[in-house]
């Protein structure tokens, strides 16, 4: 696995008669080093090896850079620095070599006062996220009180030999177990057709909080809000992940796996932004986005959309 960065990328329009206010994206990114002061550090994690060993649809490894063009242009709002620092890219089949890898990145982060924002790839970026969250953490306090909160149609709880994009969840579980930590989770925008009822039972188990794709409608948005603020309230730290198939097919198309129904971008824009706003968020990245299946780079925009709205 190697890390690269390729400051390129970041190019656009350029509004130079309207001032230092006409700014975007691709004027503000700066190159991460060490010695720069604490902001937001974008961080990828280019793999397709975890949505293959989930026989799902390859080509998320290039998800990275698609969403670092969509970013690029957009206006840019936010006052603290802004930094890439390149993608960990997995080699092979060595999907657990590169997720060490980019949790050894994210803690770097977070140890440097940074708040870094994962692209991704497939999902199985989620635990390598929270595994760099609690080695910072844990650098601290022995037990940590994270929260995930997912944005998914699925729960990804299964069980398998080996991890993919399907399992971080459970890997996370069984982290906390051996660590002595509370795996607190919840989950919206589940899907009840495209998860098993063994699924639901592990979720269960584990006492996983959900709320279902046909719940999560504008007209019940109180309700999923106050899902969200007692699940808030629960937690010190707060690890916020993504997954673009949450939305429906219409508005995503490019996922390994497109949701019949899923939740509209406007209701999962407003949960982030609120959970945001509780001061907890410490890690957040976007999943699952594929290129390769995407049209008019509608995903890309949404993903990048997603990650403009977590930018101080």
């Amino acid at each position: 696995m190697t890390a690269n960065l390729a400051m390129p990328v970041w190019q656009g329009r350029i509004d130079a008669g309207e001032g230092s206010s006409a700014l975007r994206w691709h004027q503000w990114v700066q190159a991460y080093s060490r010695a720069q002061p604490p902001g937001t550090a974008l961080v990828g994690l280019a793999c397709d090896e975890g949505v293959t060993r989930n026989q799902g649809r390859s080509g998320a490894r290039l998800g990275p850079p698609a969403l670092r063009k969509a970013l690029a242009n957009l206006a840019w709002r936010g006052q603290r620095p802004l930094y890439d620092s390149g993608d960990v890219v997995c080699t092979g089949t060595d999907l657990e070599g590169a997720q060490q890898a980019y949790a050894k990145r994210v803690s770097q982060l977070l140890d440097q006062g940074h708040l870094p924002l994962g692209l991704g790839g497939g999902h199985e970026i989620a635990y390598a996220s929270f595994l760099g969250l609690a080695q910072h953490l844990r650098s601290q306090q022995a037990q940590p009180r994270i929260g995930i909160l997912n944005f998914d149609a699925h729960f990804d709880l299964r069980h398998a030999e080996h991890g993919s994009s399907g399992t971080p969840f459970r890997q996370i579980a069984e982290y906390c177990e051996a660590a002595g930590m509370a795996f607190d989770y919840c989950c919206l925008g589940v899907s009840e057709l495209n998860n098993t009822q063994a699924l639901f039972d592990q979720a269960a188990r584990l006492n996983v909080r959900y709320c279902l794709d046909r719940e999560m409608q504008p007209w019940n948005i109180a309700a999923i809000e106050a899902v969200v603020d007692e699940f808030l309230n629960g937690i010190d730290h707060l690890y916020m992940t993504l997954c673009l198939d949450v939305l429906p097919a219409s508005q995503a198309p490019g996922v390994s796996a497109p949701s019949a129904h899923g939740v509209d971008l406007m209701v999962v824009e407003h949960l982030a932004r609120r959970a945001k706003a509780s001061g907890k968020l410490r890690m957040a990245d976007v999943a699952e986005l594929n290129p390769g299946l995407d049209q008019d780079q509608r995903t890309a925009r949404i993903g990048a959309r997603l990650l403009a709205s977590l930018v101080d």
